[in-house]
């Protein structure tokens, strides 16, 4: 794995000499220039930077992003909880962009196989297909999410690129994609054949506006997702200038380390990827600074988890059943005792059984059971009834 990074040099980082002994800069275990490669064994997390930006559209520089992440992350104190983390420098970009993709994809699977949740700062969003092929030797269909402002879903057979990595992920064979969900998009950047596509595959997205109403919907969507690609251009231009793309209208950050921070605390997840930041279009470095701080919260919400997923033992949870439509379909609601958090049973045929077994438990929220208590299906119910039918 070594052999794919470069390390991570520090002369040019401010402070990088007076780091207090509680700060991120003095308890992770980085790769530093003239130092030895972190050990791997008990680490929990491991930040990995990517410096490959060929295919990022219209952002090109956002392949030296993750130093100037990490120059604000370093500053940052650790919360009520002992860190397990890792920097493993930069993976450097390749003679060919196939080089690159083979790279990051290699280290993230071999992340994964060891049970350690990749943090990757990039380099463009493209990577969010590396980071997917390296689940293929898991043998396990995933979910993914996208915070972002629009689908990325490209068009017809185009190129791989920032903005048409999802096509890929939808074509690529075996598919092992099971559910991908969009938070943030802005209808004016979206195609209708895109909306009328996301559809048609029975998968989730939602406006801007719709989530900003209700922050606290977002946390079942993240807490379901296993990897979760964060373009920072869906966060409004004036808390995040640093991205060619960016636009008035998006996320507040505040808002963004709140999705961060649901993404940490949800035990499925098990990667996250931070795309798009771009120093040449930074202001006083305000981006890397936000992208430091919600990878701060999404660490802060990963020491935080309550390992509550009711995948096997329910005794520790409040089970209701409601009956739609007429006894037509009856929902099972289990509700976690210990963190009032909800899931819905959603049956699924026996052939099928061991390949969904990690999605007919689906997180939802309360108002999901107060929508079934109507006599109504819940969205997410059906969607995924459709996808395990």
């Amino acid at each position: 794995m070594q052999e794919f990074f470069t390390p991570i040099d520090t002369s040019h980082f401010n402070g990088a000499t007076k780091y207090a002994t509680t700060s991120y800069g003095k308890l992770i275990n980085a790769y530093l220039q003239g130092g030895d490669f972190p050990s791997l064994e008990n680490i929990q997390l491991a930040i990995v930077g990517v410096e490959e930006d060929r295919k990022g559209l219209n952002n090109e520089g956002c392949g030296l992003a993750a130093d100037y992440v990490r120059e604000n992350l370093y500053k940052l104190f650790q919360g009520n909880y002992q860190i397990k983390i890792a920097d493993l420098g930069n993976i450097k970009k390749g003679d060919s962009i196939d080089d690159s993709y083979f790279a990051v994809t290699d280290v993230l699977a071999q992340l994964l196989q060891k049970n350690i949740i990749p943090i990757v700062i990039g380099g463009s969003q493209d990577l969010t297909y590396c980071n997917y092929l390296a689940y293929q030797k898991m043998e396990q269909t995933i979910n993914i999410v996208a915070i972002d402002s629009s689908f990325d879903i490209g068009e017809g057979e185009k190129k791989l690129d920032s903005q048409s990595y999802l096509s890929k992920i939808i074509l690529h064979k075996p598919n092992i994609l099971f559910n991908f969900s969009n938070v943030g998009y802005q209808s004016y950047f979206v195609d209708q054949n895109s909306v009328e596509l996301m559809d048609k595959l029975f998968f989730d997205t939602h406006r801007l506006g719709k989530i900003r109403k209700n922050m606290e919907s977002v946390e079942p969507i993240l807490r379901n997702a296993d990897l979760v690609s964060f373009d920072v251009s869906a966060i409004r231009q004036s808390d995040a200038p640093g991205n060619g793309n960016a636009s008035p209208n998006g996320f507040y950050g505040e808002e963004a380390c709140q999705i961060t921070r649901y993404a940490g605390m949800s035990d499925k997840l098990t990667s996250i990827g931070f795309y798009e930041i771009n120093p040449a279009f930074d202001t006083n470095k305000q981006t890397a600074h936000l992208v430091a701080q919600m990878i701060w919260y999404f660490i802060d919400g990963f020491y935080n988890r309550k390992q509550d997923y009711p995948i096997v033992d329910k005794s520790e949870y409040t089970k209701y059943r409601v009956s739609i439509k007429d006894h037509e379909h009856e929902i099972v609601f289990y509700k976690s005792n210990k963190s009032d958090r909800w899931w819905m049973d959603v049956p699924y045929p026996v052939n099928h059984q061991i390949k969904f077994e990690r999605h007919h438990m689906v997180p939802c929220s309360y108002s999901d059971y107060e929508t079934a208590c109507s006599d109504e299906l819940p969205d997410n119910w059906w969607q995924t009834y459709q996808k395990l039918g």
